[in-house]
């Protein structure tokens, strides 16, 4: 395409026109790669904070952002306040601009934005969904630290019997001509170590299959369903995870309400932003009982997925009118209930991995010792 240049007279400034198609696609394009990825979470805590301060202090919403904006070094955040700007300049919302960018803001925290800009308290909603992300994110970042040393060890401890097993075992068992008179532990572990030196290749492409199979299986909502439900039915697993759920739940739950946003619209977005698939159809359960004049009390007492103390704490809500006040009680008791259970659990951990490690090495030890102990009681004889 030529360029087209358009000289103004009245100025002498001369524009060129031609690309200005192609630019705008550009942008487009580049604004739907942007929606797609995700912002850290301190990122998104530092923007709520300094946005509500800013409102605080009587500075309009444009001149927050472009202050954001000019102070700000990540290019990909720096891109989405322009965006935030070009779309708050064509009198659009701040939830408008977030609901743009699916993957960093989700639906709880936009339902609050809205909130707040319906009620006039933008800055106070603001400040609410910082302190919720950042409780959320400790839950996570604590749930994660207590599954990370578990899991190098283990991960170690696997890298090391592969190595044994590949360049150690075999040179071991090479003194044994007759392997058929070995015992079944020894013939086990030279089975083991021929599989893997031989067939390695056929444990990677399984690896891989299963990883395809289980990312497209995962989207399903019949796998949400099975697989939440097996978490659920984990005994000490099951304990923690509940105890985050609830937290999760009581706090989205509870700002959602003190930012004005009713009861039913509230049910709905904390029903998607659980990410349990048992927990969401029972709160979307809720949400009908609720439309139809049924108290959320009556509708979970007897409930084994809400707990008789959260029950009794909603019914002090309907009684009082301040749920807002009354369920974040809720949520602190399980947030510190969760990292008591976070702490145990790394207690318990250590022993399962000496006794994992020890039935490992004896394992080993035997089969090779064994049938070393019995050649050599047979030079003894002879």
């Amino acid at each position: 395409m030529s360029d087209i240049i358009i000289l103004d007279n009245k100025d002498q400034n001369i524009k060129v026109v031609g690309k200005k198609k192609n630019s705008d696609f550009f942008n487009k394009l580049n604004n739907v790669f942007l929606s797609f990825q995700k912002i850290k979470i301190k990122d998104k805590v530092v923007f709520y904070r300094l946005v509500s301060v800013m409102l605080d202090s009587w500075m309009t919403l444009i001149r927050a952002i472009t202050t954001l904006e000019k102070q700000e070094k990540n290019k990909y955040i720096k891109d989405m306040y322009q965006n935030f700007l070009i779309n708050l300049k064509e009198w659009k919302n701040l939830s408008e601009c977030l609901e743009n960018y699916p993957m960093s803001f989700s639906e709880s925290e936009t339902g609050m934005v809205k909130s707040g800009e319906k009620t006039w308290k933008l800055n106070e909603s603001l400040l609410s969904i910082a302190d919720q992300v950042e409780k959320i994110s400790s839950i996570i970042t604590k749930l994660k630290g207590a599954l990370i040393y578990p899991a190098i060890i283990i991960l170690v401890v696997v890298w090391v019997i592969i190595v044994m097993m590949i360049f150690v075992v075999p040179k071991l068992l090479e003194i044994f001509e007759n392997k058929d008179a070995l015992p079944v532990t020894t013939k086990a572990l030279i089975y083991i170590s021929d599989f893997l030196i031989h067939y390695w290749w056929t444990l990677f492409i399984a690896l891989i299959v299963a990883y395809i199979f289980s990312a497209i299986w995962v989207q399903t909502e019949e796998w949400k369903f099975y697989f939440d439900k097996f978490k659920l039915n984990i005994p000490k697993f099951w304990d923690i995870y509940k105890k985050y759920i609830l937290s999760k739940f009581a706090r989205i739950f509870s700002n959602l309400i003190a930012s004005w946003v009713s009861v039913v619209e509230s049910l709905r977005i904390v029903a998607n932003s659980l990410n349990n698939e048992i927990y969401r159809q029972r709160i979307l359960l809720l949400m009908e009982d609720v439309k139809s004049w049924v108290k959320i009390r009556e509708s979970i007492d007897g409930d084994p997925l809400f707990p008789d103390m959260m029950v009794q704490m909603i019914q002090v809500w309907e009684q009082t009118a301040t749920l807002d006040k009354t369920i974040i009680k809720v949520a602190d008791f399980y947030d510190e209930q969760f990292t008591v259970t976070i702490a145990t659990i790394n207690k318990l951990i250590e022993p399962i991995i000496i006794v994992f490690l020890a039935v490992t090495v004896w394992f080993i030890a035997i089969s090779i010792m064994q049938p070393i102990m019995w050649l050599a009681d047979q030079i003894s004889n002879s």
